[in-house]
């Protein structure tokens, strides 16, 4: 069996790692560079709980098969690649700060500790005085998603993929209303199995009919980087708590990440980068004197009820992996697990996520949103 892949983000490549350890033949087409779209401007969370929380919905469920997959997928990825992805499950702190409403009655999980904000502190001292109390959820994880495309890119061509950077798949060819090939700048690629695996841009290629289009748009995200003082350490888990996350990397800490309906706009501003800081050294006063280090933007994938695309679209021989929206990395191993076997084995997505779900339909995507208290048309809240 031959495929083709467009996508080189971490679910592309994912999935091409899974079909090419299965036997297919797979190539994988990138527009750009290997895992340059949401993935690497990713805060790198495998935030189950963070984003989630108990809430008993096909995304909840799904979000912790993928979670109890990471381990042994982060083991795999390590020992076939030798690169190391910097998986660690050390744990959240989910803060709520004074004068925000209290926490629901139900709890996260079994295994999360509600904590006083005195016993938040004694984990992060970096935590400021304004803090009512905090939750911690000891299976929340992380990984440096620049390193996980790296290994995923290598894993991939070892087992025997092909990958096209900067290759555009520009029209989709159909016959008889099966898909037979993808044109691209270079040439046209015939396959048995299209796999639609492009992130924000998984909309934008001619050819297909109205109703096989992937009902997906762009959320702009952006993200700051702070370097600490000669002397300083970085805090231990990742933090979650007025509007924003902090996530520890290499000496370094990443916050963010605002959320914004602004096309395919991926310029960076001033009016994201000041409020970033405002909400992070609100939770860790100390930042102030912390140096901007690096200022990043990408576009995430949504659908318009906020749930993954997976599955098999209105086209024969076209699937779709998309619309992650905030949980790309955390959904990783999940979604290639769902896609392979679907192709392979033809084992059935969860209906929830099928991409035919919305023909017929003229839903329109809703981005929760909160004001920006400094005015102007911006408006943020926290994505991943």
């Amino acid at each position: 069996m031959k495929v083709v892949i467009i996508g080189a983000g971490v679910a592309g490549l994912a999935i091409g790692w899974k079909l090419a350890l299965g036997g297919a033949k797979v190539v994988v087409l990138e527009r750009a560079q290997v895992g340059n779209g949401a993935t690497l401007v990713s805060g790198g969370m495998l935030a189950a709980a963070a984003e989630l929380g108990s809430a008993g919905s096909p995304e909840a469920d799904f979000a912790r098969r993928a979670n109890a997959l990471w381990p042994e997928f982060a083991a795999a990825l390590e020992a076939q690649s030798g690169i190391a992805i910097g998986y660690r499950r050390n744990g959240a702190l989910l803060l709520r700060m004074a004068g925000e409403a209290p926490r629901a009655e139900e709890p996260l999980s079994g295994d999360h500790s509600p904590l006083t904000a005195e016993a938040a502190r004694a984990l992060e001292p970096l935590l400021g005085e304004d803090l009512a109390d905090a939750v911690f959820a000891p299976g929340e994880a992380q990984v440096d998603s620049q390193a996980l495309c790296r290994a995923l890119a290598v894993c991939f061509v070892q087992a025997g993929g092909e990958v096209r950077a900067t290759e555009t798949a520009v029209r989709f060819e159909l016959t008889g209303g099966r898909m037979t090939g993808v044109t691209t700048p270079f040439t046209t690629h015939r396959a048995d199995i299209f796999i639609m695996a492009a992130g924000a841009w998984s909309a934008r290629i001619e050819g297909l009919p109205p109703e096989a289009v992937p009902k997906i748009v762009p959320v702009k995200g952006e993200i700051i980087v702070l370097s600490p003082p000669a002397g300083v350490s970085v805090p231990m888990h990742v933090v979650w708590g007025n509007g924003v996350y902090i996530v520890p990397r290499r000496q370094r800490v990443l916050v963010g990440a605002t959320m914004e309906l602004a096309g395919f706009d991926t310029s960076l501003t001033k009016t994201a980068l000041t409020w970033l800081r405002r909400q992070a050294e609100g939770l860790m006063p100390a930042l102030k004197d912390w140096r901007l280090s690096e200022h990043w933007a990408g576009l995430r994938p949504a659908a318009p009820d906020g749930l993954p695309i997976l599955g098999q679209s209105s086209v024969d021989g076209l699937f779709v992996a998309s619309g992650q929206y905030r949980n790309g990395i955390l959904f990783a191993p999940a979604v290639a697990d769902v896609l392979s076997r679907l192709v392979l084995e033809r084992i059935a997505v969860d209906p929830a996520f099928d991409p035919r779900r919305f023909e017929g339909t003229t839903s329109a995507l809703i981005v929760p949103q909160t004001p920006h208290k400094e005015g102007g048309n911006g408006a943020w809240s926290a994505a991943s």
